[in-house]
């Protein structure tokens, strides 16, 4: 059995042809692949279907993805991946600070395309949000403050019990942050422990991604406690940070 064997993907497009293609391509793979045109296709399928990755296009008919997306992550975790016919920067700057994890141009290369899907889906941890923590003790977990960051689940959880949702990329860049705390790295180094070259990274990533966390985490985003900017250098965590 294939190791992506059975997930579920929800595409969301207005293009017939796109669908289609992506469907069939999908299926061939092992995959139960779902389709939808727009918005109100995608909720009704979010509430029958456990969904683990939607594949959603930024400029749907009369409908924004974007903020589509941010209306996903109010409720799930599961992975973004966002097509768009825009090659502008911009569009995937606003896209991270919008969730989504990951982004492609169209007209894509479908053997990359798959390649990324498989990889958001191999790191992915969908939950929906909850306030009910369990210490697994069999999981691997960093402590800091308060907070737990459970590593093995790939969830965090504020000093209540109660868990903030993070994207695949906003954890990644936590967990780097938090296994070294008081080390400094630069924005390359982070983008390469990270995330590595399984997908297009720029260094403003870095700092939207870092903005985020910060937003989740931080009683005072503007006054850091935890992710502190080295100027010219980088960012470091401040500890002390106890793992278990």
């Amino acid at each position: 059995m294939i190791e992506h064997n059975k997930k579920t993907l929800l595409i969301v497009d207005d293009d017939q042809d796109i669908r289609d293609l992506l469907c069939d391509a999908f299926t061939q793979k092992g995959y139960l692949s779902i389709s939808v045109k727009n918005g109100s296709g995608m909720w009704e399928q979010l509430n029958q279907h456990h969904v683990d990755l939607i594949l959603m296009d930024l400029y749907l008919q009369n409908e924004d993805g974007l903020q589509l997306a941010r209306k996903i992550r109010e409720t799930y975790s599961m992975p973004i991946m966002m097509l768009t016919g825009k090659g502008d920067e911009t569009d995937r700057i606003l896209g991270l600070e919008l969730a989504a994890d990951d982004y492609m141009m169209k007209p894509f290369n479908l053997r990359e395309l798959m390649a990324r899907v498989h990889a958001l889906l191999r790191r992915a941890n969908n939950s929906p949000i909850g306030i009910n923590h369990v210490i697994e003790e069999s999981h691997d977990y960093l402590y800091f403050d308060g907070w737990s960051l459970n590593l093995t689940s790939r969830q965090l959880h504020d000093p209540k019990g109660k868990q903030v949702i993070l994207t695949l990329g906003e954890f990644s860049l936590l967990e780097v942050l938090a296994r070294h705390p008081d080390r400094i790295f630069s924005r390359e180094q982070l983008i390469d422990q990270s995330r590595g070259l399984e997908t297009e990274v720029f260094d403003r990533t870095v700092d939207v991604l870092i903005l985020r966390l910060r937003r989740k985490i931080e009683i005072n985003p503007k006054t850091p406690q935890f992710i502190k900017t080295q100027r010219g250098l980088g960012y470091c965590f401040q500890g002390p940070v106890r793992a278990s």
